[in-house]
Formats: C-alpha cells, structure tokens, sequence
C-alpha cells in the first residue's frame, strides 16, 4: 500500500459520519461538503508526516468545523456563530471532540445525512446521485458516465436534488424512535435501488456495476449504526448473495447467462457464507419482513448445488408471503418463474395476464412473457412480446439475450418447415 492510500482509505470510511457531523453544525450541505473538502486536503499535507491522529474522525470534524466556520464569516452570512471560546483552540479540543462523538450521536448523523440524501421528494435518480456524491464522495464525471450522461447534465441533476432538499426544510434535530424507523425504511430503500443499478449494469458497464460494491459498503454502514435489526441484516445478506453470482452473470463476450445455466463453482461461497450467516440472525429476531423474504429466496437459489436441486415449492411459498406483505405486480411477475417450474407455463402466463397493464413497460415481464408464450409453442405471440422487451431493454447485454430467444424460436420454426 503506498503513502497516500492508507489515508485516502481512512478519508472514504470517514466520510458519512465527518459530513454528518458537519452538517448538523452548519445545516447547510454545500458548507459542510466544502468544510469536509477542506479538512481532507489538510489532512493530506499533514499525516503523511505526522501520522494519523489519535481520532481521525475527530480530527476531521475540528478541522472542517472552523474550515467551514472561516467560509460563513468570508461569506457574510447571517447566520449564528458558536461562542469564541468554543471555536478556540486553547485546549485539546480534539480529545473532548472524540470524547462526545458517543454512539448515539453518531447514529444519528449518519442517519440524517443518509435520510436527507433519500428525501421522498426526490425522484429516484436524484436520490442515487445525491447518495453516490455526498455520502460516497464519487466524483461528478464518475456518476455521469455511470448514468450515460453528460457531466453538466448530472451536476445539474444534483444541484437541483440539492435545492429540493434545502427547499423542504429538513429538520436537523435528532429523530425520535417512530421517525428513526421511518427513515431506516427509507434508507434501506435508497441503498438498493443503488443496489440494483449496479445489479443491472452487470458485466457491460463497468462504472455502473460498481454502484453495487458501493451499496454494500453503505449496507455494512447501515448495519454498524443498527446491529440489532433485522431488515438490515437481511437487506444485507440479500445484496451479498445477489452479488455473490457476479462472475457467472455474463460470458466472456458480456451476454447474460441466466441463473439455471450459470457455473455454480464461480459463485463467491466467501459472500454466500457471510450472508447465509446474516440472514439466520435475522431470522431468530422473528420479526418477518420484506429484505428477510427476498433474502431468503436468494439463500435457496445459493444454497442448491445444481439448478435442478433448487426448491421451487419453497421459493413459491416465499413470493406469496411477499405479495402479502409488499403486493406488487413485480412481486407477482417474479413468482410467476417459480410457479413455471411447478406446474408448467400455462399457469405462469395465467398468473402474469392481470399485469400487462401495470406492467407494459416493462422489460422483464415482456422477456417472462415470451419465454413462457415459446414454452407453449405459440411462436407468433412469443415474437410480439420478443420485440416489445428488446424495445424496453435498459443494457445492450439485455437486448442481446433477448435476440438470442428469437434466434432459438426463429431456427425452431424453420427447423419445423423443413
């Protein structure tokens, strides 16, 4: 490891609770993001020689206080200033920092920082920006070439989640038990659409499918502030197994190999041990719910050796217990594979019939629909529906497995005319 690369380490770990902690001084996220800014490039001219502090964290959140201290004051906001004698250096305020950085009030910083990024008001992608810039410190370029799209367009994106959020007056106080819960949920959402933009770049976008290493990052955060809950174990577990296929997910030329066809010795069994692991815990809490489920679901894809020892009863049970507690067509559309395997096409097509509407733009309900219309042998709708998911497709790996069906129906029709 070289000079500087231990400290960029100590810097990114840092960051959610320095920012945190910044912002709930200054109640204000560009001030507390330029503070934070500040105290790492401080920080960069100074431990390579001395060190690193006693507290990192510590130090950080003194430097980029009276950083961000001096940019109010050259600012000549009219904004309210701590008293001289607590900014002053006159004792080691670094210790009686690090003294009250308790695990309340780091929980809770972390967790304001988190919430604000993942504001209902904020579309969906606003939220993943915001996310991916504040609390995981990607650069700009990074996130817009993730996203395909140009740098102005994403620094605006962000700059306007932003201006969104100051706009709704986010308190800044720290949150009571019922509102606590209420922005885990929130939270744990946000990291898994991050989740999932990674999941679905897969092996064709390299600075996407990165999202997926960093949602698991915020993951194991999430759970460090809130060890004792079950949904976050689960939702971690979850993100681990998914991420555990990640060399069996595509061939060499980036096409998508699908779950029943993948080579079960590249699965990561490092990934699926820890996450089996935290999916029990989360179970012995008997406190049920939608990431233990799916967590679940995934444990038994992981946990059968071939595709032909996989549970598909259980995996049936799994998705109605999901559709009761979180009903969506999604949800339906995903049992619907289960229930294929249990008793056949015929039924899967009745089971997906009701969500055509809800569900028309959507790739993989037209990509099931297909498959299961081909099963049938019923070539010319299964076409339709062919065409309408490359039409949908969000990844040209996705398209191309979707060619690849029509190929396979297409050389089984001529085959049948010869």
């Amino acid at each position: 490891m070289t000079d500087l690369a231990w400290i960029d380490i100590a810097l990114t770990n840092a960051r959610p609770q320095v920012l945190g902690a910044l912002l709930r001084y200054f109640r204000n996220l560009d001030i507390a993001e330029e503070a934070f800014q500040e105290a790492c490039l401080k920080a960069l001219k100074a431990w390579p020689d001395k060190g690193p502090p006693r507290d990192p964290i510590a130090w950080l959140i003194f430097v980029g206080r009276n950083s961000g201290i001096d940019t109010v004051r050259k600012r000549s906001k009219l904004q309210s200033l701590p008293d001289e004698e607590t900014i002053s250096d006159t004792d080691d305020a670094e210790s009686d920092l690090a003294e009250r950085l308790d695990g309340s009030g780091y929980r809770d910083d972390i967790l304001r920082l988190l919430f604000i990024c993942c504001h209902p008001d904020l579309p969906a992608t606003q939220q993943i920006a915001l996310a991916l810039r504040i609390v995981s410190g990607l650069s700009v370029p990074q996130i817009a070439c993730a996203f395909l799209v140009s740098e102005s367009a994403m620094e605006q994106r962000i700059t306007r989640a932003k201006a969104r959020v100051a706009a709704a007056g986010v308190p800044f106080e720290t949150p009571g038990a019922v509102e606590r819960s209420e922005r885990l949920a929130l939270v744990s959402a946000m990291i898994y659409l991050i989740y999932n933009e990674g999941y679905s770049a897969g092996g064709t976008h390299r600075e996407a499918a990165a999202f997926a290493d960093e949602a698991i990052r915020l993951g194991r955060l999430l759970l460090r502030i809130f060890p004792s809950e079950p949904e976050t174990m689960a939702l971690l577990a979850l993100m681990l197994l998914q991420q555990s296929r990640k060399e069996a997910r595509f061939d060499a030329d980036g096409q998508i190999i699908l779950l029943e066809e993948q080579d079960r010795s590249l699965w990561d069994r490092t990934s699926i041990d820890e996450a089996l692991a935290l999916l029990d815990k989360a179970i012995r809490h008997r406190r049920p719910g939608p990431y233990q489920v799916q967590a679940a679901i995934a444990a038994l894809h992981s946990r059968a050796k071939r595709a032909a020892d996989t549970d598909w009863a259980e995996i049936d049970l799994l998705y109605q217990m999901l559709e009761k507690l979180t009903p969506s067509p999604v949800v339906t559309l995903n049992r619907a594979v289960a229930l294929s395997k249990l008793k056949g096409a015929e039924e899967a097509l009745a089971l997906i019939a009701p969500l055509e509407g809800p569900l028309d733009s959507y790739f993989y309900f037209h990509g099931l629909r297909g498959g299961l219309l081909m099963q049938l042998q019923r070539p010319q709708e299964a076409r339709i529906a062919f065409d309408r998911a490359i039409a949908l497709a969000r990844s040209p790996a996705e398209a191309a497995h979707i060619r690849h069906q029509l190929d396979c129906l297409n050389a089984g029709a001529l085959a049948a005319t010869k």
